[in-house]
């Protein structure tokens, strides 16, 4: 259901039916919207909405929404609006302000939640019930941060960077080479923004299962191992790499870049031949996201992912533009902590996998 849909079905309950007093935003496992559920229950509260967030994108949009109106930030599950007032968890104080507010609402009539307005607005939070507060950032945050530096410390985003700056400098000037360098950045940057956001909608469009989203933690950790055995046994079976078969291919096509606008267009292409190495904790925080996050936010936390991601290539462009390192040192350093490199992803890979495994388990996700 899209957003104008909800907005006419809203309309239609408060202007046709009987106004709907008591809203709820649950998710689904969490211990404490289900103790809020028997609460009403057993008040018979016959006016109560429910929106479940953890699996349904509509419905974390739609709580985005009246966390706007009520001028509040999203804090966690369960979330209820009655009146005026934000509830944000569960324990015996909350039941007991949430009683005093049903029946002030029973003796006076309340505002209907759905037509309630950045008017003053007073919240009650519970302290008691810390995990189910802030479920959205408390494993969100770090989830993107340490993917995005995994990807930034990739060895095959290195050396593909280090192969056009070589190329560029190799015609004596720095400034061309500065630009090239720069725009090359500024491609992979746009280029895995725009995928991002295809891949992000194709999953929410579809909706992620709590299985699917499980499967994502997972995948987290098996990519962390084969990291790890990049780092015991480099060169077996396999590498996190680039395939070698297309390398040729890829060094041919850098190295016929002379200029920023032709570096800027190689790093669409280029996008696509890092993939294979970096795509792997980028589907897993965009899993994360689909499942956490409402559409405005999955997108500044792409756009943070990214900037981190390119961070390293930036560096390595100035350094190289102002005389700090050169091409060839750059290089013999890539492969010298090649394989230090490989073990730092396969440490944080897994240790985000099990980190989303805890999350599911205690229900912090």
């Amino acid at each position: 259901m899209n957003r104008y849909s909800w907005m006419l079905v809203f309309v239609l309950c408060v202007f046709i039916t009987t106004a709907q007093d008591v809203v709820m935003f649950y998710g689904k496992g969490c211990p404490h919207c289900s103790a809020a559920s028997d609460f009403f229950d057993k008040a018979n509260v016959t006016n109560l909405v429910r929106f479940e967030v953890y699996f349904n994108q509509s419905n974390r949009e739609v709580f985005q929404d009246f966390a706007n109106r009520y001028q509040v930030g999203i804090q966690g599950v369960p979330t209820i609006f009655i009146g005026d007032q934000v509830f944000v968890g569960f324990s015996p104080r909350i039941a007991q302000n949430l009683e005093d507010k049903l029946e002030s609402c029973r003796n006076e009539s309340c505002v209907s939640p759905f037509t309630y307005v950045n008017g003053h607005t007073s919240a009650v939070v519970d302290d008691s019930s810390p995990s189910e507060i802030s479920t959205s950032h408390a494993l969100t945050i770090p989830a993107v941060l340490s993917a995005a530096a995994i990807d930034a410390i990739n060895p095959c985003a290195f050396a593909v960077l280090i192969i056009l700056m070589a190329t560029v400098l190799a015609i004596q000037k720095r400034r061309r080479a500065l630009f090239a360098g720069l725009a090359f950045s500024a491609a992979v940057f746009i280029s895995y923004v725009l995928m991002g956001v295809g891949l992000y909608t194709a999953i929410t469009s579809a909706g992620i299962t709590h299985t699917l989203y499980i499967i994502l933690a997972i995948l987290a950790i098996l990519l962390g191992l084969f990291n790890l055995k990049d780092f015991l046994w480099y060169g077996k079976w396999f590498v996190m790499e680039v395939p070698r078969s297309w390398r040729p291919k890829l060094q041919s096509i850098i190295k016929s870049v002379t200029s920023a606008p032709g570096a800027f267009l190689i790093g669409f292409v280029v996008s696509l031949f890092l993939l294979p190495c970096t795509s792997g904790p980028y589907i897993v925080i965009l899993g994360l996201l689909a499942k956490t996050a409402t559409r405005n936010t999955a997108f500044a936390y792409l756009l943070l992912y990214n900037i981190i991601f390119v961070l390293p290539m930036i560096v390595i462009t100035l350094a190289m533009y102002w005389g700090l390192t050169t091409a060839e040192q750059a290089e013999q350093w890539r492969q010298k902590k090649l394989k230090i490199l490989h073990l730092i992803a396969g440490v944080l890979l897994i240790l985000l996998g099990v980190a989303m495994l805890f999350g599911v388990y205690f229900g912090y996700v």
